[in-house]
């Protein structure tokens, strides 16, 4: 085995520190243009603002955020929460809520809260005491000692990826128990009385998985399997699922995936079994993923505009940052994108 070997660093010799009145003298600007560059970009034409980047770029400066915010109270930063990024199926919302807020003059710190209990709870309390001033939340669903201590600290708040009849602050998200009934009708609309279900550990999730059954059985038809994976859920996690159920399907079964992971590694698991698609098993996941349109054949999957989800969720919260009122919920709209499984 090589001996790992440590080099000293270069002597760059003592480190400088560059004022903001450096970079303003280089841009030829005042030391309050380049704040505004800064910290309220709008204000700026785009000429004298690139010409002031350019100046921070060659200087090599890093604004004091912290005094910055203290003087003005803001600290120009976002929390944005999120369960996983393992999952493509918050990528799209957080990478379009990041770009725009970053076009606003904010950063946004990513923070992963998982699926454990506490998980979130730990976060918000250690990100508010850093002072944000905004926050994006996965889910409406949190403990009464966070909804305490978020009404308690006044800083705007959107949820994302879900619904609820009283958000904590502004919510833009879908109906997951709808959706799930949607792939019910789906399904019952092709001819299927027999159905199961893969669904991961987690509120939305199952909320998906409970109205695709509710529906199934409002309708007097038959739900043969039901199995709750791990969360986040991965194709093995599909594989797996399929493998515990195989032997309550019946000869022609359909099955909802709680997300295009799960659909896909139960397709992977079908046809190693020698079960036909959508012959014996039809199927359907969530997400509308990559894998779900390349893969061959392409499967069936409910697509929720991310990027919508995203964008609107930046607009909300800004607004809210600068004290106008906002609609208590934006409820998006689901699409059911048949293909080759059903």
């Amino acid at each position: 085995m090589s001996k790992t070997t440590i080099n000293p660093p270069p002597n760059r010799g003592p480190l400088v520190s560059v004022k903001i009145t450096d970079v303003a003298a280089l841009a030829g600007v005042a030391p309050m243009t380049v704040s505004r560059v800064l910290n309220t970009p709008d204000r700026v034409s785009e000429l004298t603002a690139a010409r002031v980047r350019a100046a921070i770029d060659q200087l090599g400066y890093v604004p004091n955020l912290i005094a910055g915010g203290l003087s003005s109270r803001r600290s120009r930063m976002i929390a944005a929460i999120v369960p996983t990024i393992a999952s493509p199926m918050f990528n799209e919302p957080v990478q379009t809520f990041t770009a725009l807020m970053g076009e606003a003059g904010y950063h946004v710190m990513l923070a992963l809260s998982g699926y454990t209990p506490g998980g979130e709870d730990r976060l918000v309390r250690a990100i508010l005491a850093r002072r944000p001033d905004g926050l994006l939340l996965t889910g409406a669903h949190h403990s009464a000692a966070i909804r305490a201590l978020l009404a308690d600290a006044r800083v705007p708040v959107v949820e994302i990826w879900d619904t609820a009849e009283h958000p904590t602050d502004v919510l833009v998200g879908f109906d997951h128990a709808e959706l799930g009934a949607a792939v019910a009708e789906f399904f019952i609309a092709g001819g299927h009385t027999h159905f199961a279900v893969l669904s991961a550990r987690d509120p939305r999730a199952a909320a998906r998985g409970t109205g695709f059954v509710a529906r199934i059985r409002q309708h007097g038809l038959t739900v043969v399997a039901e199995r709750v994976l791990n969360a986040p859920s991965s194709i093995e996690d599909g594989r797996q699922g399929l493998r515990d159920i195989v032997a309550s399907l019946a000869p022609r079964t359909a099955l909802f995936g709680s997300s295009d992971m799960v659909a896909f590694g139960a397709l992977i698991e079908a046809r190693k079994l020698g079960i036909s698609s959508p012959g014996q098993l039809a199927v359907c996941g969530f997400g509308d993923f990559e894998i779900s349109r390349s893969t061959e054949p392409p499967f069936t999957t409910v697509r929720v505009d991310g990027a919508a989800i995203g964008r609107i969720a930046a607009e909300q919260l800004l607004a809210r940052i600068n004290g106008a009122a906002t609609p208590g919920r934006v409820l998006l709209p689901f699409e059911i994108i048949p293909r080759s499984s059903t």
